[in-house]
């Protein structure tokens, strides 16, 4: 029997994740938390096999989604861990992956895909939604397992830009000129697979360039 433990704000979503888990008989819940605090104390007192959690739950020390799964996979490294996500940013789910994450599943897909999740990252392998894969697909990203490389100069244009700061401040600043900075912002954000600035800010924010 797999242990599982599942995360997520939402008490309605815990009762469907736990119903859709142990309907097959092969998996348990043995423990529960609605937010990254009590999930860090239900792992320190529960063992388990297998991790299902939200990407982004509000209140605590580990607010920040990437922060929470950069812990776990520090402190657990040997418990599979899928999210359960609505965010499909491309460059979100390939830096989850590059953050020790074993399966991405989208909520609307949840309890058709759950279980094939489970049983997959219990097998050493990994998993993405079908809808998800046809957005890498479309998007033209070949491998969702690999980190977007931005450069040096192009990680500091998209932290300082998250910041609040603009381009002409950014190319005063680092003493570039304003076409220099708005190309290494443009390139960026196709490394990234990323169309708008709203996206691009929250990709800072949730892989921690700025707080």
């Amino acid at each position: 029997m797999l242990r599982v433990i599942i995360a997520d704000d939402h008490p309605i979503v815990r009762v469907g994740q736990r119903v859709v888990i142990e309907a097959n008989g092969r998996c348990t819940v043995v423990g529960e938390a609605d937010g990254p605090d009590q999930l860090l104390d239900v792992l320190s007192t529960t063992p388990c096999d297998v991790l299902v959690t939200d990407f982004a739950m509000p209140g605590g020390q580990q607010a920040d989604g990437y922060g929470l799964l950069g812990l776990l996979h520090r402190q657990y490294p040997q418990v599979p861990v899928i999210v359960v996500t609505m965010f499909a940013s491309i460059a979100i789910l390939r830096a989850a992956f590059s953050h020790g994450v074993r399966g991405v599943v989208a909520k609307s897909a949840s309890a058709k895909e759950l279980p094939l999740a489970i049983k997959a990252v219990c097998a050493g392998q990994t998993f993405t939604s079908e809808s998800l894969r046809l957005q890498l697909v479309e998007s033209g990203v070949g491998d969702q397992s690999g980190q977007p490389k931005l450069s040096d100069k192009e990680r500091e244009v998209v932290r300082m830009l998250a910041s609040g700061m603009t381009v002409s401040q950014i190319a005063a600043q680092v003493n570039r000129s304003i076409s220099t900075i708005s190309k290494q912002k443009s390139t960026a954000m196709q490394r990234l697979s990323i169309s708008t600035d709203v996206d691009l800010f929250a990709y800072a924010r949730d892989t921690g360039m700025v707080p």
